[in-house]
């Protein structure tokens, strides 16, 4: 079964850097072409224009605007339809995480602003998605959950919380749009972003030392994962939460 996606159209949310840079890139060099949104207009044509450099014969759009707004949501699932004539490939990859530390003292405003970014946005996407095309013909989507849903990190609990629910409505979903459409989430550990910069910038060395790979991930790694996963290749799995951590999970700690 192949791996190409020439032909298909994709959209990539949060995608002016790290992981959703990472899979639109990988998306376009499988033969896509890819939608990428943001929320700040300037830096993600600048990104779109890198990904256009970068020569790959996908067609790239930029559509900015908040994931959180459902009209934005809207328009960006439109532009995809118009612009490459279906949407085949969905990649919910916007996150926040604005929350460290106790739970006990988290502001409430924050956590709830969490969970609609980190999970209610994610269904919006696939609400607009199934209506504009999915429903008719089918597609792929992919959430980027967390280990940090997968397993409680005391530090990041709120996000760990949002991305534990992201994961449950990765297979709620994948339940109910089956057989034509399918749902799966990676879980990523600490990749080399900007996002998750606090987790290792006081020392990369120690933070990968508790790996068994021995060292942090790119978003490349993700990148390839997804690619994957939204291909014919992957045509029989669906509701799986696939965890790219470099081992970390396996060693019991987090």
């Amino acid at each position: 079964m192949s791996e190409d996606l020439t032909g298909k159209g994709a959209l990539v949310s949060g995608a002016s850097r790290g992981i959703g840079k990472a899979i639109a890139t990988e998306l376009l060099a499988r033969g896509a072409d890819v939608v990428i949104t943001a929320r700040k207009a300037e830096p993600l044509e600048t990104t779109a224009a890198e990904l256009r450099a970068l020569g790959h014969p996908g067609k790239v759009v930029a559509a900015a605007g908040n994931s959180g707004d459902a009209a934005a949501r809207a328009d960006q699932v439109a532009t995809a339809v118009a612009e490459f004539g279906s949407l085949d490939i969905l990649i919910n990859n916007t996150g926040i995480n604005p929350v460290y530390g106790a739970l006990m003292d988290a502001d409430l405003d924050a956590v709830r602003k969490i969970f609609d970014v980190n999970v209610v946005s994610a269904l919006g996407y696939v609400q607009e998605a199934y209506r504009a095309w999915m429903s008719e013909h089918g597609g792929a989507v992919v959430n980027v959950a967390s280990v940090a849903g997968l397993r409680s990190t005391g530090v990041i609990a709120a996000y760990g919380a949002s991305k534990a629910a992201l994961i449950r409505l990765t297979e709620e979903l994948a339940w109910q749009l089956g057989p034509t459409i399918r749902v799966n989430a990676v879980a990523p550990g600490v990749v080399k972003t900007r996002f998750a910069d606090a987790l290792y910038s006081a020392g990369e060395d120690a933070a990968a030392a508790a790996y068994p790979l021995k060292r942090l991930g790119t978003p490349e790694d993700v990148a390839a994962l997804v690619g994957f996963l939204v291909s014919d290749a992957a045509s029989w799995i669906t509701g799986e939460v696939v965890r790219v951590d470099g081992g970390l999970l396996a060693t019991g700690g987090i």
